[in-house]
């Protein structure tokens, strides 16, 4: 188990969030850090990926192959 002291100002700013969203100041906090959690792994994958490409395209090459405008 971990245990995190925030400053009151934070610790106000997690209560009023988790009241708005329905939700325990525990659950909050857990789901941001499980968010972050994956957010970080994800981006670790991503660096490995491209450290491994042996080519690359433009932006403008992937939208048009994936037909997204922007």
């Amino acid at each position: 188990m971990v245990e995190v002291q925030f400053d009151p100002e934070v610790e106000d700013r997690v209560r009023q969030a988790a009241e708005e969203q329905h939700v325990s100041e525990s659950f909050l906090v857990r789901e941001v850090v499980m968010r972050w959690l994956e957010d970080r792994e994800d981006y670790a994958a991503g660096i490995r990926a491209l450290s491994t490409m042996k080519y690359s395209i433009s932006q403008e090459e992937m939208e048009r192959r994936s037909n997204v405008a922007s």
